[in-house]
């Protein structure tokens, strides 16, 4: 239990970050600002997408399928996970997969194995900077990539997105982020509603033709600027309450107050979620996010202060979307290659990127590769007092810092950890022998998807006629909570308290630079 000192040192942080990212007043761009215009003549998929209120490759709002978004950013702890956990684990999408997520991941106070193993469940890893750093010079979003790489055995080419802490980004942030070869940003604010004639709710677009929102928020963009060919805008869609484009809500719109109130209302929040999700479904189909700080509705994190009606509104949300038809739960990048290759819903069930598959390892084999039962035992803890700090690519000797990403590893280890080589896939990666397991050009995954049938509402075009009361086959449990999975040490929780102070801390402090 937490002690009544340390528990006075995180609870009144933990109402300082609330509102630390992602809250708007108002609209953040308009068309006479945008001033945008896109050849959609020369600007063709997959490549090049204007933008737009109409779904992509032509389809019809009829034929789109219903994208909802779930984003997590900052740390990756088992308290983060946990609360990820409690709205995702249960569901699953029409064709029987669990739907997948974004983190965008900075790595203070971030455990790597999890990252690893979170990464290998089928989640897409983001970048969100090393340290939190809002309008982030180069060093914090490269070094972020190489301490993923290094120590979380990410694979460089997927990690394809960014988000700005704080949502504060820069002509030039996205300029550097076309330079480092990211695929896509998504820091930008969609705040007009869909049911306005100049909403700003486009689909993910290209940059060929500059940006089309934020245009009254960030300096120097939209008018045709910045062209970066073949690089990707996927905005962050709002919600609004009864107000309209005056009661906008974005990031954790749960800790928002709704329609003028003065306090948290879960029944007036549940009711523009839903709102705003029919307006997006019943017009034009652009996607809905629900884009989480997770920390804010963990309930094992020391000194919680989440609430059970909150979380359990939140899952009465998702309850209800999931019984709209055709409505998948998806990943940023699920959603881009989606974009990039518009399928109708007659065809989604053979859609490559919205399938499950397992990585084909024995679990009975012994290797640190991000699945819990191949690992168990192998994982390093570093000896580092703030927070816990594992990995199963050896420990560094210092701190990774935006100078030092990737420090040499501690010779208090055994033996070297060797990191992963650019041709393995990480299951397939053992960084004790220090050698790909999987000899085949492609690895071995296998494929678990399976149309779920009549399940309420929430089928697939091709599925609406069938029979078929039985539950998809899947090779691998659920989404297994990762607290506990690696076995924690005696002195770790001690450990994960006093990061848990260090990462609120932090937090505070980046607040007060802004």
């Amino acid at each position: 239990m937490l002690s009544p000192t340390l528990f006075a040192a995180v609870f009144p942080l933990l109402g300082v970050v609330l509102a630390q990212d992602g809250s708007l007043s108002g609209p953040t761009s308009s068309a006479s600002a945008a001033q945008y215009s896109c050849d959609s003549s020369k600007c063709k998929l997959p490549d090049c997408l204007c933008a737009s209120t109409d779904p992509p490759g032509g389809l019809s709002p009829r034929d789109t399928p219903m994208f909802l978004v779930f984003t997590a950013d900052d740390a990756i702890q088992s308290y983060t996970l946990d609360s990820v956990n409690q709205f995702l684990a249960h569901r699953k999408n029409p064709n029987g997969c669990q739907p997948k997520m974004t983190y965008y991941t900075s790595i203070d106070y971030t455990n790597y194995t999890l990252v690893t193993d979170w990464y290998v469940a089928g989640n897409e890893i983001a970048d969100h900077t090393m340290t939190h750093v809002g309008t982030p010079p180069e060093d914090e979003v490269s070094g972020n990539l190489i301490a993923l790489n290094q120590l979380a055995g990410i694979p460089l080419s997927s990690i394809q997105g960014f988000r700005a802490p704080f949502l504060n980004y820069s002509v030039d942030t996205l300029k550097m982020l076309a330079k480092l070869g990211f695929t896509y940003d998504s820091s930008a604010s969609a705040a007009l509603p869909v049911t306005e004639n100049d909403t700003d709710a486009f689909w993910p677009y290209t940059l060929d033709y500059g940006m089309a929102n934020d245009c009254l928020a960030v300096e120097n963009i939209c008018k045709g600027e910045p062209k970066l060919p073949g690089f990707w805008e996927i905005p962050m869609y709002a919600q609004f309450d009864n107000r309209g484009v005056d009661g906008v809500h974005l990031m954790d719109p749960w800790l928002d107050t709704a329609n003028g109130a003065t306090t948290v209302n879960d029944s007036a929040t549940l009711e523009f979620l839903k709102n705003t999700f029919t307006a997006h479904y019943n017009g034009k189909r652009q996607p809905f996010g629900l884009y989480t700080h997770p920390i804010h509705v963990s309930l094992s994190v020391p000194g919680s202060t989440a609430s059970n009606s909150t979380i359990a509104m939140i899952n009465q949300f998702l309850d209800w979307a999931q019984q709209q038809q055709n409505v998948w739960i998806v990943s940023h990048e699920q959603l881009l290659a989606w974009v990039r290759n518009p399928t109708p819903i007659s065809s989604l069930n053979d859609f490559a990127p919205l399938k499950c598959s397992t990585p084909a390892v024995d679990s009975s084999m012994k290797i640190c590769n991000g699945i819990p039962q191949n690992e168990a035992g192998l994982v390093e803890l570093c000896p580092f007092s703030d927070f816990p700090f594992y990995t199963c690519y050896g420990c560094p000797s210092e701190h990774p810092t935006p100078s030092n990403p990737s420090p040499e590893q501690s010779t208090a280890s055994a033996a070297p950890r060797v990191r992963i080589s650019s041709n393995c896939s990480t299951p397939f990666w053992d960084p004790i022998k220090g050698e790909c397991i999987c000899t085949s050009s492609t690895c071995a995954f296998t494929d678990s998807s399976r149309p779920i049938g009549p399940n309420g509402a929430n089928l697939t075009g091709d599925q609406l006629n069938s029979t078929d009361q039985s539950s998809p086959s899947q090779s691998s449990d659920p989404y297994v909570p990762f607290n506990g999975a690696v076995g924690l040490p005696a002195g770790a929780f001690t450990a994960l308290v006093v990061g848990v102070v260090g990462a609120f801390v932090g937090a505070v402090g980046a607040v007060a630079r802004l």
